[in-house]
């Protein structure tokens, strides 16, 4: 979650820091190699390339964002596609081998979120992209996620409830990448305060009511149960999920069009699926408190 989601904030400030550094910079103003580097270089330039040469390279188009290695959509795209990917199929061999041995359900979904939360929080605040770590979060979280929506399945009055959330997650990210892309969703610097304000307290209220479940304080879905008051909660946890992916999509154009460094196109691709998880498993807490 970008505002929310530490991932896209750390983003945003290493943007800004890296582009100043010197990326696009001019020769500095006054040095003494500015003018008599550039007259030789042009110089030995002329007497060492055929007319040929010379017309090859003034017909050949600009150096694009691939060639100078920025940020490309294509290459977010096809990031995020692949550790998709890998999260769903290791979501689909841990439902497969909880089916096989339904004892694994409870160690795999706890596991697998206890460890997603620490190389999440690991990635979000390192000082460098490292792409084995983001690779290995969407094999854990594929784990917990597989482990966590059989052991939903498996109650009878919960049955379905698994597809429809599936449905909702692709329909809501369809329809918010749509809202944001024709203007119709706005993402200001406002909104991006108020959402980080507003995630950041749901997170802690979230794993403050976690604790309390484990130590037998709090039982069910926690807080609110299935009543309103809990229906009202998995409503506004939904709505923060899908906001958050209005503000990933305008985090990743920004990027794009600010020439950011090409290593963040994993980074940026992590985000995006760190939202979809969350809102995933949103809409899950949703419609089984409605099915009770």
């Amino acid at each position: 979650m970008a505002g929310g989601n530490p991932v896209f904030d750390r983003l945003n400030k290493q943007i800004e820091k890296e582009r100043y550094a010197g990326f696009d910079a001019p020769p500095p103003q006054g040095s003494p190699y500015q003018g008599t580097q550039a007259a030789s270089a042009g110089y030995a330039a002329q007497q060492t390339m055929s007319a040929d040469q010379l017309n090859d390279l003034y017909a050949r188009q600009s150096a694009g964002p691939v060639d100078t290695g920025r940020v490309t959509l294509d290459d977010v795209v096809m990031k995020s596609l692949g550790l998709f990917v890998l999260l769903v199929a290791a979501g689909g061999v841990t439902w497969f081998m909880v089916d096989q041995t339904p004892s694994l359900a409870s160690p795999l979904w706890l596991g697998g979120m206890i460890v997603g939360l620490i190389i999440g929080f690991a990635i979000a605040f390192m000082k460098r992209v490292v792409v084995p770590l983001i690779v290995l979060y969407a094999l854990v979280e594929g784990v917990f996620l597989g482990a966590f929506s059989y052991t939903i399945n498996s109650i009878e009055k919960y049955q379905g409830v698994i597809a429809l959330a599936v449905l909702a997650t692709l329909c809501t990210f369809a329809a918010m990448y749509a809202g944001y892309a024709m203007g119709i969703i706005k993402v200001t610097s406002r909104t991006r305060r108020m959402f980080m304000i507003a995630a950041g307290g749901y997170m802690i209220f979230l794993l403050l009511q976690f604790v309390l479940q484990m130590f037998g304080v709090l039982g069910g879905w926690g807080l609110g149960g299935s009543g309103w008051l809990g229906i009202g909660i998995s409503l506004l946890g939904t709505g923060l999920a899908a906001y958050s992916l209005a503000i990933d999509f305008d985090s990743i154009d920004q990027a794009v069009k600010s020439g950011a460094p090409r290593k963040f196109s994993w980074l940026l691709a992590h985000g995006l699926i760190v939202s979809v998880v969350w809102l995933y498993i949103e809409f899950v807490r949703l419609f089984a408190r409605l099915r009770d």
